[in-house]
Order: structure tokens, then sequence, then C-alpha cells
């Protein structure tokens, strides 16, 4: 008994650091997620089941529960969506196989935006990195990377040599429920790569890191805090008073993309939403078509064709 509450203690900490860095929330917010949580977890003992072991039919059973008791279908809600992001944190750090609440439906009672960076605001944050600095232009790659490709924080430092493919301009992604993705590069991201690599490729690395790309002063792979508190670093510098984490600059890719009249299908293939084998990545999504949608609709790959249009009209 002991044993099994040491474990459930140790995933609700995991979950709160989850939330704190990962996800940026606010402190107010982490305790009405984990309120949520103690719901589920209370009403998972009642019935003999661990939140692995439990099934769709259980949390519907659950939601039921709470419709009888009177809750409010706002409150209701915000319990629904308490429990997916736990979920989906379950499924992120390969806890489960299956995420049982794809399929449960809560209120529609509106939706929040996520916060998401402007073009010169991003600019503003890559200025405000110190290239002088050992670490300088290997941050300058980062945050072009995490922008450039909407990866997730997880994606980011799991990033390998084996991943990265410049001349096709793809990286390969591993992400959540270990599916793997395609998703185009753009040339500004793979130059600040290239001039990282100079000094990268050159340190000392700890045995069991040479795949990785992004690695820490200590020849490691660097941690999800670290990049948060690098990108609050930077967002402070640059004046932003934005709650600013990892995951903005995904919002701002997805953001950007969309804005700028990319295929939506596109989007969500680069983002990983949906649901695809590695098989899936080449039998139905076709590659050029991944690619020409980045090139056209991302504001980096914007920059590059302004000064190509430009070069070709003074040659003319």
């Amino acid at each position: 008994m002991n044993d099994n509450r040491k474990i459930i203690n140790d995933l609700k900490a995991d979950y709160r650091t989850f939330l704190l860095l990962e996800k940026a929330l606010s402190k107010n917010s982490v305790e009405a997620y984990l309120d949520d949580l103690n719901k589920l977890l209370s009403y998972l003992q009642s019935i003999g089941k661990t939140p692995q072991e439990a099934i769709l039919e259980d949390l519907q059973e659950m939601l039921v529960t709470l419709y009888e008791l009177g809750i409010h279908p706002r409150s209701q809600a915000r319990i629904i969506s308490g429990i997916k992001s736990f979920y989906r944190f379950l499924e992120l750090e390969r806890r489960i196989d299956h995420d049982p609440t794809e399929l449960l439906q809560s209120p529609k009672i509106g939706l929040k935006l996520p916060v998401f960076l402007t073009l010169d605001e991003i600019n503003a944050m890559l200025s405000a990195i110190d290239l002088s600095l050992p670490e300088g232009q290997r941050n300058k790659a980062i945050l072009e990377t995490l922008y450039s490709c909407g990866l997730r924080v997880s994606e980011l430092i799991g990033l390998r040599f084996a991943d990265y493919y410049p001349d096709e301009g793809f990286i390969k992604v591993d992400g959540k429920g270990g599916k793997q993705r395609l998703v185009p590069i753009s040339q500004t991201a793979i130059k600040e790569i290239k001039l990282y690599l100079l000094t990268r490729n050159a340190m000392p690395v700890k045995k069991g890191f040479e795949d990785i790309l992004f690695l820490s002063r200590r020849g490691t792979s660097l941690s999800r805090i670290m990049i948060f508190h690098l990108v609050k670093e930077y967002a402070a510098m640059a004046g932003i008073r934005k709650n600013v984490s990892p995951h903005t600059f995904r919002h701002s890719f997805a953001t950007h993309l969309l804005e700028g009249g990319a295929n939506l299908r596109a989007i969500q293939a680069m983002l990983g939403h949906e649901k695809i084998t590695t098989t899936e990545i080449y039998t139905h999504l076709d590659r050029d078509f991944l690619r020409s949608e980045i090139l056209l609709h991302h504001p980096r790959n914007q920059a590059k064709l302004t000064e190509s249009a430009g070069y070709s009209a003074d040659r003319d």
C-alpha cells in the first residue's frame, strides 16, 4: 500500500513539474489542475484502478457522477480539461500506450486562444542573445529551431544528428506516443545550426551523448528546465510581458503558418497532432507538399524569398 502511495505521489510531483515548466502555467492554475487530478485519482481508487489502467468507459462513468452531483457544466468542462491534460502528460512521457481521453467529450463553452509571439517579438528575443558568450550561438540555433519547426521542448532536446537532414531541408522528430514525423526546417535555422556546430564539434562530449545535436556546456543533453529558463530570460531582455515558454514558439509557428494561408492539414501533420505511424508519414503525406507549404507560408522563408526576388531583379 505504501509503495502504491509513493508511486502516485511521484507521479503527481512529475506532473506538477511538467505543468510549471513545459506548460508554463501559473501556480494557481497548477493547483487547479492538481485538484482535478486528485478528483480523478479518488474516483479511480474507488473502482480499484490506477490511471494507467483506466479506460474511456471509466472516465465517462466519472463524468456521469459529476453530473448527478449537480456540478456546473463549466466546472465539468474544467475538470475534463484537467483530466485530458494529465493523460497527455502520461502519453508524452510514454507511461501509457493509448490516451483514453481521446473520445472524452466536454461541454462547448468557448475556446481560449493560446499565447503566441509576433514575428517582431521573436526577432527581438533573438537579437537579445549575446553571441560573444560560448552558449550564445547554440541558444540562437535552439530558438530558431523551436520556431521554424514548431517542436515540443522534449522533441528539441532529444534531437539527434541522425535525425537532421540539412541538405534535404528536413528533421525527423520522435513525437508523442513514439510516433515519428518529418518536419521541414527553414534555411535560417539550418544556417544558425551550422554556425553552432563550429563550436559544438570542437567541444568534449560525454559518452552516450555523441549523437545529441544540442549539448550543455558539460557535454550532455539539455534539460527542459534549462530551455524554459533561457526562453524566459530572452523574453524578459526583449521587454516581452507575455507569459512566454518554449511551447509559445510552437503556438507561434502554427499561428503564423495559418495566418499566412498554409493548408491546415499540413500544419497538423507538421505539429504531429494526428496519430500517424512512421510508415504513414511516407505513404499518406507528400514530403514535397509539406516542404512547399512551409517554404511558402513561414515568415522565415518569406524573408529568403524576398531576398531572392531582389537578387533576381538586380541581375535583370
